[in-house]
């Protein structure tokens, strides 16, 4: 019996270590600030958010407004941003529960909320219309804003938007969140981060190191790994159809065709709703061409905003 208390005693000594080990606490907002907060970077007081915002360009030139995906921020767009700033206003900026803009105060991190915050930002900078770039969960966001109010967006770019049920997320009904997903905010080792990643990737070989240690930190400004949680509880998926069929704005959609979060399958079903809508596959690439491939998946990008409406 000594014996197996003995063991029983060296179990709990070794995972109290490992736990110990494997804490990462959040970084100090200060020092994430003067590393990634830099001009042109700005924080923005809108719709009660500290929206951390890009604002580059021509100010008078046509905007084109940029949103990230899950888990991602403002950063994913940069190689994109520095070549469309030179003819275009681009703005990007930290989603409500991501980056350097945090957890949004109100808790709330719904589609409503969603686009509350987008047209409350659009309204400070002045921009009454926009073409949106959406990624993923910004694809999403893009999408849904473009059929509440076709009056402000003058084209679509869909990079391998949300919106369709999938294993997990059903419609009418709250996701599982995962048990390991909910030990986020106590953990976050980088091979973590990079197994995470790297199915974002159509060769993970591509995913540098800096790029990953972006994504860490920005995970780990205080508070965003407990707001990324309560945007999984809060999701609410319904049927799209009924709202991608109002979009009249003209749409290109662009897909990896290796995207190993959001099957390339899924383009089909947006081709076939979307009244105005150019599907543009990219062979090799992922779920983010723009961190994988920037020149390449920006190409048709350039030669869509450059055609008249």
């Amino acid at each position: 019996m000594k014996l197996l208390g003995l063991i029983a005693a060296v179990i709990i000594v070794l995972l109290a270590a490992a736990a110990i080990w494997l804490y990462t606490p959040d970084k100090a907002e200060a020092a994430l600030e003067a590393k990634y907060g830099v001009a042109p970077s700005e924080f923005l007081d809108v719709a009660g958010v500290r929206l951390h915002v890009r604002d580059t360009g021509p100010k008078h030139a046509p905007a084109v407004i940029l949103l990230h995906g899950f888990g991602s921020s403002l950063f994913t767009w940069e190689p994109w941003a520095a070549e469309l700033s030179e003819k275009y206003r681009v703005v990007r900026y930290d989603q409500p529960g991501f980056g350097l803009t945090g957890p949004d105060p109100t808790g709330d991190y719904s589609d409503a909320r969603g686009m509350q915050v987008l047209a409350a930002l659009m309204d400070r900078l002045g921009l009454a219309r926009a073409t949106l770039i959406g990624n993923s969960m910004g694809g999403k966001l893009a999408w849904m804003f473009a059929a509440e109010h076709p009056d402000r967006v003058d084209k679509l770019v869909l990079i391998s938007p949300d919106g369709f049920a999938s294993p997990g997320f059903e419609y009418g009904k709250k996701p599982d969140v995962p048990t390991l997903a909910r030990l986020l905010p106590y953990t976050l080792p980088t091979a973590m981060v990079r197994m995470t990643l790297a199915p974002a990737y159509g060769n993970p070989a591509a995913l540098s190191d800096e790029v990953l240690a972006r994504y860490r930190d920005m995970m780990l400004a205080p508070g965003v790994r407990r707001a990324m949680i309560a945007r999984m509880e809060q999701v609410d998926l319904q049927p799209p159809e009924p709202l991608l069929k109002r979009i009249t704005a003209p749409t290109l959609l662009l897909w990896g065709e290796r995207d190993g979060m959001i099957p390339f399958s899924n383009a089909k079903d947006y081709a076939a709703l979307l009244q105005n809508c150019r599907v543009v596959a990219l062979p090799d690439l992922g779920h983010v061409p723009m961190e994988e491939a920037p020149s390449r998946s920006l190409a048709p990008v350039l030669t869509f905003l450059s055609q008249s409406r």
